[in-house]
C-alpha cells in the first residue's frame, strides 16, 4: 500500500557518476540486491549518518573512510543491516570494501559501505564477493532506476528524483535515489540516500549543503518515530560541468544549485513517506506562529507521531480532540491554548481552545476521506514555522513488521 501514483520522473544522467547492480541473493535468492556506484576522480563527496548509538558496522566504516580519503566507490547491500554484529561486523564491512577496491584498483579507504535489512545477523560476505564483479560489469550512467530498485527492502516502489537548470549557457544536473519505508525518523538523513550533481563544489561547502538539505527534508519526516541504525545520505559533486567551482554561498551559482539539490532531497523524503509501511494517507503537518523553530518542530512531530492521531487518520475519523491533546503535550512553554487554531486542509476545526463555531462534522469528514491531508496549526505566539511529513498507522504496518524476519 502506498499513496500516489509512484511514477518516476525522467532521471537525467550525471556525468562522472555510474551505477551497477548485481545479484547476491543475501535474503532472497536471485534478487538484484547489490549496488555499486562509481565516482569520478576529483569529485567532492559529503555525507551525513545516523545518530543512533547502535550505529551499524558499515556506518562506522564509512565515517572513517570518508574522513580519510575522497571516496571513489559506494557499495550497497540489502537484506542484511550488519548492525549489532560487534567486531566481526566491522571486519566484514572492511573486507567488502577491500574486495571491491581490489577489482576497481583503488584503496579500500576509497570505498564507502552501506547495508540495510535485518539487524543482528552476520553479513554474508561470500555472497557479496560473488556479486561484486556483476555490479562492476554493469556500471552505467543511466542505471538510476535499477539502482533505486536494488536498494529497496520493505519498500513497495523505488524512489528517485531529478532536476536540471541552465546557468551561463550550461546545463546543471542533480539526480538522486533513496530507500526507506519503515523505521523512519532519521535524526540526520534517511534510511539510504544517494544524490549526485555534475557541478563543482568546494568540499567544505558541500558538507554544509548536505547537512542543510537533509535538515529541510529527511529530518522532517516520520513514519513510526524509530531511528534506524543504518541511516546514511551521500551527496556527490563530480565537477564535470564547464562552470567554475562553487566555493562560497555568495557565488552566483550557489543558490540555484542548492535550490535544485534541496528540491531533490524533499521529493525523495516525501517519496519515503508516500511509501511508508502500510500507509494509506500522506499527511503534511504545518505549524505556524512559534517563538522558536524548535517549538514548532516539537509540536509538529508530537502530532505526526501520536498513535491516536495516526489511527484516526487511518480510520478517516475527524477526531480533532486528539490533535488538541497532542499539541498540548508537546512541551511548548506557557502555551496559551486560547490563541491556538487548527485546520484540516482549508477547514478550520478548532480555535480559542475549542471547536470552531463554523466547523461541521461533515466538513471534517470530507477532508479525512482524502488520501492527502494537511494539518495546519497556528500557535499565534511568534514568526517561526516548520513542516513535517508523516503517514497514518494501519493494520498493514503491524503485519509488515510482525512478519519482517519471516
Amino acid at each position: 500500500m502506498a499513496v500516489g501514483s509512484g511514477n518516476l520522473p525522467e532521471l537525467h544522467n550525471v556525468e562522472g557518476f555510474r551505477l551497477g547492480i548485481g545479484s547476491a541473493g543475501i535474503k532472497t535468492p536471485g534478487r538484484r540486491d547489490l549496488v555499486v556506484m562509481e565516482i569520478c576522480a576529483g569529485a567532492a563527496v559529503a555525507g551525513v549518518f545516523t545518530k543512533n548509538a547502535f550505529c551499524a558496522a558499515p556506518v562506522q566504516v564509512a565515517k572513517r573512510h570518508i574522513a580519510a580519503q575522497t571516496p571513489r566507490y559506494l557499495l550497497v547491500n540489502t537484506g542484511n543491516a550488519n548492525a549489532g554484529t560487534g567486531e566481526q561486523g566491522l571486519l566484514d564491512s572492511e573486507q567488502c570494501c577491500a574486495l571491491l577496491a581490489e577489482q576497481a584498483e583503488v584503496s579500500a579507504e576509497q570505498v564507502l559501505p552501506f547495508s540495510t535489512g535485518v539487524i543482528g545477523e552476520l553479513l554474508a560476505v561470500d555472497k557479496i564477493a560473488a556479486a561484486i564483479p556483476q555490479a562492476i560489469a554493469d556500471l552505467k550512467p543511466d542505471n538510476w532506476v535499477l539502482a533505486a530498485e536494488g536498494i529497496m527492502t520493505t519498500d513497495t516502489r523505488p524512489k528517485a528524483a531529478s532536476r536540471q537548470f541552465d546557468f551561463d549557457g550550461q546545463t546543471v544536473t542533480v539526480t538522486g535515489i533513496a530507500k526507506g519505508a519503515g523505521m523512519i525518523k532519521p535524526n540526520m538523513a534517511t534510511m539510504l540516500g544517494y544524490i549526485a550533481t555534475d557541478a563543482a563544489v568546494d568540499q567544505a561547502l558541500l558538507n554544509d549543503m548536505v547537512l542543510e538539505a537533509s535538515n529541510q527534508s529527511f529530518n522532517r519526516i516520520t513514519i513510526d518515530g524509530d531511528t534506524s541504525t543504518n541511516d546514511a545520505c551521500i551527496l556527490v559533486a563530480t565537477g564535470k560541468t564547464a562552470l567554475a567551482k562553487v566555493t562560497s554561498k555568495t557565488d552566483a551559482l550557489y543558490q540555484p544549485l542548492y535550490d535544485a539539490i534541496c528540491s531533490v532531497f524533499i521529493e525523495l523524503a516525501q517519496g519515503l513517506v508516500r511509501d511508508g509501511e502500510g500507509a494509506s494517507k500522506f499527511v503534511t503537518v504545518k505549524v505556524l506562529g512559534g517563538k522558536t523553530e524548535q517549538e514548532t518542530l516539537d509540536v509538529a512531530f508530537t502530532v505526526a507521531e501520536s498513535p491516536l492521531v495516526k489511527t484516526a487518520l487511518f480510520a478517516s475519523d475527524p477526531n480533532w480532540g486528539r490533535l488538541l491533546a497532542a499539541i498540548g503535550r508537546a512541551g511548548v512553554p506557557e502555551l496559551d491554548v486560547s490563541l491556538v487554531s487548527v485546520s484540516l486542509n482549508e477547514v478550520l476545526i478548532a480555535e480559542r481552545g475549542c471547536r470552531a463555531a463554523s466547523y461541521t462534522e461533515e466538513q471534517g469528514q470530507a477532508v479525512m476521506d482524502q488520501e492527502e491531508i494537511t494539518i495546519t496549526i497556528d500557535l499565534a505566539r511568534g514568526e517561526q514555522q516548520s513542516t513535517v511529513w508523516t503517514t497514518d498507522l494501519s493494520y498493514d504496518y503491524v503485519r509488515i513488521n510482525a512478519d519482517y524476519r519471516s
